[in-house]
């Protein structure tokens, strides 16, 4: 009698997200710098040089650069002389630690993404607060050059998440509290939650008008305005961040 077929078993899962070269760049210049390979007042080889060994373009390397100037990881200097300098690890490269143990703490599942990402708008609206009774033009100038950049460019521009990431990272700065702009910039760095959204036009101009709003409640110093703006913010990013995941 002939036997029945045996069940065929699933598929083993080996593959996982393809990250962007300019994400693989910044990792690993970030991993050179925290493992010591980089040391402090090290100068960083030129972009074309870099270019080179990674294989990919200078507008790559730029990029990658940009964010991990952002984290405080490396300084630019211009000139002659000048060029990419990894930074002295401080209390600034916290929020890049503590990113990248979240990081592996949501790889290995020992937390979820929801967790994170809750605790990331718990943190942010205190934060807001705080930025709107200690904030210096510095840190208006800085958020309102990050706005009328992103009034700039169309939703499918790469510079997008970026933005999005430098704008609340620098209200984290602002709130004069450096732990906790580490952890926003930890948190937010981790969920990326720009990229979990269905970024048509009117999300994005949506996004913008927001964040005008918040720097527009900072700047004049009011903290419920500015509460009340991220709050709204947040909540109609996490709207459509669990419309995406439950699509």
């Amino acid at each position: 009698m002939a036997q029945p077929p045996a069940e065929t078993a699933p598929a083993k899962v080996i593959g996982r997200k393809v990250v962007r070269p300019r994400q693989q760049v910044e990792e690993q210049i970030r991993s050179a710098i925290l493992t010591g390979e980089l040391h402090g007042g090290e100068r960083l080889p030129p972009e074309a040089e870099l270019a080179r060994q990674f294989n990919v373009s200078r507008t790559t390397i730029r990029e990658a650069l940009r964010s991990l100037s952002t984290q405080n990881l490396i300084t630019k200097t211009p000139g002659a002389k000048g060029g990419s300098f990894v930074s002295s690890v401080d209390y600034r490269s916290l929020g890049t630690v503590l990113a990248d143990s979240m990081h592996n703490l949501l790889t290995l599942g020992s937390i979820e993404f929801e967790e994170v990402a809750n605790v990331r708008q718990l943190l942010e609206v205190p934060s807001a607060r705080l930025a709107a009774a200690h904030r210096t033009e510095g840190d208006l100038d800085e958020l309102r050059g990050i706005v009328d950049q992103q009034r700039t460019i169309s939703v499918e521009d790469p510079q997008v998440p970026i933005l999005d990431e430098r704008f609340h990272i620098a209200i984290g700065r602002a709130s004069g509290n450096r732990v906790l702009a580490s952890f926003v910039a930890a948190l937010h760095h981790e969920t990326e939650p720009v990229h979990y959204l269905d970024l048509s036009p009117e999300v994005g101009r949506t996004t913008v008008v927001q964040h005008q709003k918040i720097v527009k409640a900072i700047a004049a110093r009011d903290a419920d305005r500015a509460e009340a703006a991220i709050v709204e913010h947040l909540t109609y990013i996490r709207e459509h961040i669990l419309a995406y995941r439950a699509g």
